[in-house]
Protein backbone atom coordinates (compact mmCIF):
# COMPACT_ATOMS: atom_id res chain seq x y z
CA UNK A 1 0.00 0.00 0.00
CA UNK A 2 1.14 3.61 -0.86
CA UNK A 3 1.67 5.57 2.59
CA UNK A 4 1.41 8.64 0.36
CA UNK A 5 -2.24 8.27 0.59
CA UNK A 6 -2.51 9.03 4.40
CA UNK A 7 0.33 11.46 4.64
CA UNK A 8 -0.30 15.63 4.57
CA UNK A 9 1.05 16.27 1.57
CA UNK A 10 -1.16 15.16 -1.55
CA UNK A 11 0.25 12.23 -3.28
CA UNK A 12 0.98 13.08 -7.47
CA UNK A 13 -0.78 12.19 -9.81
CA UNK A 14 2.12 9.45 -10.65
CA UNK A 15 2.42 8.23 -7.14
CA UNK A 16 -1.44 7.58 -7.65
CA UNK A 17 -1.02 5.85 -11.16
CA UNK A 18 2.22 3.85 -9.45
CA UNK A 19 -0.12 2.89 -6.28
CA UNK A 20 -2.98 1.77 -8.00
CA UNK A 21 -0.98 -0.19 -10.83
CA UNK A 22 0.35 -2.15 -7.54
CA UNK A 23 -2.95 -2.91 -6.39
CA UNK A 24 -3.52 0.31 -3.92
CA UNK A 25 -7.41 0.32 -4.16
CA UNK A 26 -7.25 3.72 -1.52
CA UNK A 27 -4.77 5.04 -4.40
CA UNK A 28 -6.75 4.05 -7.22
CA UNK A 29 -10.24 5.92 -5.47
CA UNK A 30 -7.88 8.91 -5.00
CA UNK A 31 -7.04 9.09 -8.69
CA UNK A 32 -10.13 8.82 -10.02
CA UNK A 33 -12.10 10.86 -7.21
CA UNK A 34 -9.50 13.38 -8.58
CA UNK A 35 -9.90 13.30 -11.80
CA UNK A 36 -13.69 12.74 -11.73
CA UNK A 37 -14.63 16.59 -11.74
CA UNK A 38 -12.73 17.11 -14.94
CA UNK A 39 -14.25 13.88 -16.61
CA UNK A 40 -18.30 15.03 -15.81
CA UNK A 41 -17.03 18.25 -17.00
CA UNK A 42 -16.02 17.18 -20.52
CA UNK A 43 -19.06 14.64 -20.65
CA UNK A 44 -21.55 17.68 -20.06
CA UNK A 45 -19.99 19.86 -22.44
CA UNK A 46 -20.95 17.35 -25.43
CA UNK A 47 -24.03 15.56 -23.88
CA UNK A 48 -25.40 18.36 -21.75
CA UNK A 49 -27.22 17.86 -18.82
CA UNK A 50 -28.58 14.36 -19.19
CA UNK A 51 -28.29 10.68 -17.74
CA UNK A 52 -25.92 10.00 -20.80
CA UNK A 53 -23.53 12.58 -19.27
CA UNK A 54 -22.83 10.43 -16.02
CA UNK A 55 -23.44 7.15 -17.77
CA UNK A 56 -20.24 8.40 -19.67
CA UNK A 57 -18.19 9.09 -17.14
CA UNK A 58 -19.17 5.92 -15.29
CA UNK A 59 -18.03 4.19 -18.55
CA UNK A 60 -15.03 6.22 -18.84
CA UNK A 61 -14.10 5.16 -15.42
CA UNK A 62 -14.09 1.51 -16.02
CA UNK A 63 -12.55 1.62 -19.22
CA UNK A 64 -9.56 4.13 -17.62
CA UNK A 65 -9.55 1.37 -14.83
CA UNK A 66 -9.14 -2.07 -16.76
CA UNK A 67 -7.07 -0.16 -19.43
CA UNK A 68 -4.28 1.94 -16.64
CA UNK A 69 -1.19 -0.41 -17.18
CA UNK A 70 -1.54 0.93 -21.21
CA UNK A 71 -0.69 4.62 -19.75
CA UNK A 72 2.66 5.70 -21.38
CA UNK A 73 2.73 8.72 -19.03
CA UNK A 74 1.35 8.60 -15.52
CA UNK A 75 1.61 12.14 -15.22
CA UNK A 76 -0.62 13.06 -17.91
CA UNK A 77 -3.38 10.23 -16.39
CA UNK A 78 -5.43 13.28 -16.24
CA UNK A 79 -5.79 14.23 -19.96
CA UNK A 80 -5.48 10.75 -20.55
CA UNK A 81 -8.73 10.06 -18.57
CA UNK A 82 -10.84 13.20 -20.23
CA UNK A 83 -9.53 11.69 -23.75
CA UNK A 84 -11.38 8.59 -22.87
CA UNK A 85 -13.96 10.16 -21.52
CA UNK A 86 -14.39 12.60 -24.44
CA UNK A 87 -14.37 9.82 -27.04
CA UNK A 88 -17.09 7.85 -24.88
CA UNK A 89 -19.18 11.17 -25.76
CA UNK A 90 -18.97 11.16 -29.26
CA UNK A 91 -19.14 7.55 -29.72
CA UNK A 92 -22.65 8.01 -27.53
CA UNK A 93 -23.56 10.99 -29.96
CA UNK A 94 -22.82 9.10 -33.07
CA UNK A 95 -25.16 6.07 -32.12
CA UNK A 96 -28.62 6.30 -33.60
CA UNK A 97 -30.28 5.13 -30.44
CA UNK A 98 -28.04 6.53 -27.92
CA UNK A 99 -27.92 3.12 -26.37
CA UNK A 100 -25.18 1.64 -28.26
CA UNK A 101 -22.31 0.03 -26.48
CA UNK A 102 -19.32 2.26 -26.41
CA UNK A 103 -15.59 0.84 -26.12
CA UNK A 104 -13.61 4.28 -25.44
CA UNK A 105 -10.15 4.89 -26.50
CA UNK A 106 -7.68 7.74 -25.31
CA UNK A 107 -5.78 9.34 -28.66
CA UNK A 108 -2.59 7.89 -27.33
CA UNK A 109 -4.12 3.98 -27.44
CA UNK A 110 -3.46 1.15 -29.56
CA UNK A 111 -5.36 1.69 -32.89
CA UNK A 112 -6.62 -1.91 -32.28
CA UNK A 113 -9.30 -1.34 -29.54
CA UNK A 114 -9.56 -4.76 -27.43
CA UNK A 115 -12.66 -6.11 -26.27
CA UNK A 116 -13.04 -4.87 -22.38
CA UNK A 117 -12.65 -8.29 -21.31
CA UNK A 118 -8.97 -8.35 -23.29
CA UNK A 119 -8.02 -5.15 -21.71
CA UNK A 120 -8.55 -7.05 -18.25
CA UNK A 121 -7.22 -10.17 -19.17
CA UNK A 122 -3.56 -8.07 -20.31
CA UNK A 123 -3.82 -5.42 -16.95
CA UNK A 124 -2.43 -6.28 -13.75
CA UNK A 125 -5.57 -5.46 -11.63
CA UNK A 126 -7.81 -8.08 -13.60
CA UNK A 127 -7.86 -10.62 -10.87
CA UNK A 128 -8.84 -7.75 -8.27
CA UNK A 129 -11.40 -6.79 -10.59
CA UNK A 130 -13.06 -9.59 -11.21
CA UNK A 131 -13.17 -10.29 -7.19
CA UNK A 132 -15.16 -7.28 -7.15
CA UNK A 133 -17.20 -8.11 -9.34
CA UNK A 134 -17.94 -11.25 -7.56
CA UNK A 135 -19.09 -9.12 -4.40
CA UNK A 136 -21.98 -8.05 -6.39
CA UNK A 137 -24.95 -9.08 -6.35
CA UNK A 138 -27.09 -11.91 -9.55
CA UNK A 139 -29.04 -9.24 -11.01
CA UNK A 140 -26.21 -6.03 -11.06
CA UNK A 141 -23.45 -8.96 -11.87
CA UNK A 142 -25.32 -10.29 -14.63
CA UNK A 143 -26.20 -6.47 -16.14
CA UNK A 144 -22.22 -5.72 -16.14
CA UNK A 145 -21.24 -8.79 -17.76
CA UNK A 146 -23.28 -8.17 -20.49
CA UNK A 147 -22.97 -4.55 -20.79
CA UNK A 148 -19.01 -5.07 -20.83
CA UNK A 149 -18.24 -8.56 -21.83
CA UNK A 150 -20.72 -9.59 -24.32
CA UNK A 151 -22.82 -8.55 -27.37
CA UNK A 152 -25.64 -7.94 -25.92
CA UNK A 153 -24.91 -4.76 -24.79
CA UNK A 154 -27.45 -2.35 -25.49
CA UNK A 155 -30.11 -1.01 -22.73
CA UNK A 156 -32.97 -2.79 -24.71
CA UNK A 157 -30.96 -5.97 -25.15
CA UNK A 158 -30.09 -6.10 -22.13
CA UNK A 159 -33.72 -5.78 -20.57
CA UNK A 160 -34.51 -8.68 -23.00
CA UNK A 161 -32.30 -11.07 -21.84
CA UNK A 162 -32.85 -10.31 -18.27
CA UNK A 163 -36.95 -10.14 -18.54
CA UNK A 164 -37.44 -6.32 -17.23
CA UNK A 165 -37.99 -2.86 -18.35
CA UNK A 166 -34.86 -0.92 -19.63
CA UNK A 167 -35.01 1.96 -17.17
CA UNK A 168 -34.73 -1.17 -14.43
CA UNK A 169 -31.41 -2.12 -16.52
CA UNK A 170 -30.35 1.72 -16.20
CA UNK A 171 -30.84 1.23 -12.54
CA UNK A 172 -29.07 -1.63 -11.90
CA UNK A 173 -26.29 -0.66 -13.78
CA UNK A 174 -26.42 2.80 -11.61
CA UNK A 175 -25.88 0.30 -8.53
CA UNK A 176 -23.29 -1.78 -10.21
CA UNK A 177 -20.86 0.87 -10.97
CA UNK A 178 -21.35 2.75 -7.66
CA UNK A 179 -21.00 -0.49 -5.99
CA UNK A 180 -18.24 -1.95 -8.03
CA UNK A 181 -15.69 0.96 -6.76
CA UNK A 182 -16.74 0.68 -3.00
CA UNK A 183 -16.04 -3.75 -3.66
CA UNK A 184 -12.44 -2.69 -4.96
CA UNK A 185 -11.87 -0.86 -2.00
CA UNK A 186 -13.22 -3.81 0.38
CA UNK A 187 -11.09 -6.47 -1.55
CA UNK A 188 -7.86 -4.44 -2.51
CA UNK A 189 -6.59 -6.90 0.43
CA UNK A 190 -7.83 -10.26 0.30
CA UNK A 191 -7.40 -13.18 -2.43
CA UNK A 192 -8.44 -12.97 -5.56
CA UNK A 193 -10.11 -14.95 -8.21
CA UNK A 194 -8.08 -16.63 -11.16
CA UNK A 195 -9.79 -15.04 -13.53
CA UNK A 196 -7.33 -16.96 -16.42
CA UNK A 197 -7.79 -20.49 -14.61
CA UNK A 198 -11.28 -20.00 -13.94
CA UNK A 199 -12.67 -18.84 -17.69
CA UNK A 200 -10.42 -21.55 -19.36
CA UNK A 201 -12.50 -24.14 -17.02
CA UNK A 202 -15.38 -22.52 -18.00
CA UNK A 203 -14.42 -22.74 -21.60
CA UNK A 204 -13.24 -26.41 -21.64
CA UNK A 205 -16.78 -27.20 -20.17
CA UNK A 206 -18.70 -25.43 -22.76
CA UNK A 207 -17.14 -26.71 -25.86
CA UNK A 208 -17.26 -29.90 -24.57
CA UNK A 209 -21.39 -29.28 -24.22
CA UNK A 210 -21.43 -28.27 -27.64
CA UNK A 211 -19.53 -30.71 -29.01
CA UNK A 212 -21.42 -33.37 -27.61
CA UNK A 213 -24.30 -32.64 -28.87
CA UNK A 214 -22.36 -33.85 -32.67
CA UNK A 215 -21.73 -36.71 -31.43
CA UNK A 216 -24.60 -37.98 -29.32
CA UNK A 217 -23.69 -37.30 -25.73
CA UNK A 218 -25.55 -33.93 -25.01
CA UNK A 219 -27.99 -35.47 -22.74
CA UNK A 220 -25.56 -37.24 -20.39
CA UNK A 221 -23.33 -34.01 -20.73
CA UNK A 222 -25.79 -31.93 -19.46
CA UNK A 223 -27.11 -33.71 -16.75
CA UNK A 224 -23.46 -33.87 -15.49
CA UNK A 225 -23.35 -30.12 -15.70
CA UNK A 226 -26.52 -29.08 -14.43
CA UNK A 227 -29.26 -29.72 -11.56
CA UNK A 228 -32.24 -32.24 -12.51
CA UNK A 229 -34.36 -28.97 -12.52
CA UNK A 230 -32.30 -26.71 -14.28
CA UNK A 231 -34.59 -24.13 -15.83
CA UNK A 232 -34.58 -22.98 -19.16
CA UNK A 233 -35.69 -20.01 -21.16
CA UNK A 234 -35.14 -20.96 -24.54
CA UNK A 235 -34.43 -17.86 -27.82
CA UNK A 236 -37.98 -17.99 -28.79
CA UNK A 237 -39.73 -17.56 -25.12
CA UNK A 238 -39.97 -21.05 -24.63
CA UNK A 239 -40.07 -22.15 -21.15
CA UNK A 240 -39.32 -25.51 -18.78
CA UNK A 241 -37.92 -26.98 -16.08
CA UNK A 242 -35.24 -29.79 -16.31
CA UNK A 243 -33.04 -30.96 -19.49
CA UNK A 244 -35.89 -32.09 -22.21
CA UNK A 245 -36.53 -28.68 -23.29
CA UNK A 246 -32.95 -27.41 -23.89
CA UNK A 247 -32.35 -31.10 -25.28
CA UNK A 248 -34.97 -30.59 -27.44
CA UNK A 249 -33.29 -27.68 -28.75
CA UNK A 250 -30.54 -28.74 -29.27
CA UNK A 251 -31.97 -31.69 -31.18
CA UNK A 252 -34.03 -29.39 -33.50
CA UNK A 253 -31.07 -27.67 -34.80
CA UNK A 254 -29.19 -30.56 -35.55
CA UNK A 255 -31.76 -31.81 -37.86
CA UNK A 256 -32.20 -28.86 -39.61
CA UNK A 257 -28.14 -29.10 -40.28
CA UNK A 258 -27.21 -26.11 -37.95
CA UNK A 259 -24.39 -26.22 -35.51
CA UNK A 260 -23.02 -23.73 -32.67
CA UNK A 261 -19.17 -22.48 -32.55
CA UNK A 262 -18.25 -20.83 -28.72
CA UNK A 263 -16.27 -17.47 -29.88
CA UNK A 264 -16.61 -15.87 -26.25
CA UNK A 265 -16.39 -16.95 -22.40
CA UNK A 266 -16.88 -14.01 -19.98
CA UNK A 267 -16.89 -16.34 -16.66
CA UNK A 268 -17.66 -15.62 -12.96
CA UNK A 269 -18.08 -18.42 -10.05
CA UNK A 270 -22.04 -17.70 -10.41
CA UNK A 271 -22.58 -16.61 -13.70
CA UNK A 272 -21.17 -17.50 -17.32
CA UNK A 273 -22.05 -16.13 -20.71
CA UNK A 274 -20.76 -18.00 -23.59
CA UNK A 275 -20.79 -15.80 -27.24
CA UNK A 276 -21.27 -18.56 -29.62
CA UNK A 277 -21.71 -18.08 -33.52
CA UNK A 278 -24.92 -20.01 -35.04
CA UNK A 279 -24.06 -21.78 -38.23
CA UNK A 280 -26.77 -22.12 -40.66
CA UNK A 281 -26.49 -24.85 -43.10
CA UNK A 282 -25.13 -24.66 -46.73
CA UNK A 283 -28.76 -25.25 -48.17
CA UNK A 284 -30.34 -23.01 -45.89
CA UNK A 285 -28.02 -20.14 -45.39
CA UNK A 286 -30.52 -17.44 -43.28
CA UNK A 287 -31.87 -20.15 -41.35
CA UNK A 288 -31.08 -18.87 -38.11
CA UNK A 289 -29.51 -15.54 -36.91
CA UNK A 290 -25.83 -15.60 -36.53
CA UNK A 291 -25.31 -15.40 -32.72
CA UNK A 292 -26.88 -17.09 -29.98
CA UNK A 293 -25.62 -15.91 -26.08
CA UNK A 294 -26.04 -17.90 -23.46
CA UNK A 295 -26.43 -16.84 -19.75
CA UNK A 296 -25.97 -19.02 -17.01
CA UNK A 297 -26.03 -18.75 -13.90
CA UNK A 298 -24.58 -21.68 -11.22
CA UNK A 299 -24.97 -23.13 -7.35
CA UNK A 300 -22.14 -25.34 -6.13
CA UNK A 301 -20.88 -25.71 -9.70
CA UNK A 302 -24.12 -26.96 -11.57
CA UNK A 303 -25.98 -24.60 -13.77
CA UNK A 304 -29.85 -24.02 -12.01
CA UNK A 305 -30.90 -21.41 -15.18
CA UNK A 306 -30.17 -21.42 -18.69
CA UNK A 307 -30.98 -18.24 -20.78
CA UNK A 308 -30.48 -18.36 -24.94
CA UNK A 309 -30.84 -15.36 -26.41
CA UNK A 310 -30.23 -14.36 -29.93
CA UNK A 311 -28.42 -10.91 -29.47
CA UNK A 312 -28.26 -9.96 -33.17
CA UNK A 313 -31.99 -11.35 -34.89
Amino acid sequence: MMSAVGSDDAPTDIELVMAARGGDAAGLGVLLERHRPGMRAVALSMLGWSPDAEDVVQDAILVGLSRLGELRDPAAVGPWLRAITRNAARMRLRSADRETPISPRADDLPTREPTPQEALDDHALRDWVWTALEALSEPLQTVVLARYFSTATSYDQIAALCEVPVGTIRSRLNQARRKLGDALRASAASAHVDTAALTDQRRREAEDMLSSAANGRFRSTLAAATVPDVRLVGPQGQRGRGRDTLTDIMDSDLAAGVSQRLNGVAAGRRITILECDLLSPPWDPQHCPPAVLWLMTLGDERIETIRLFHPNP
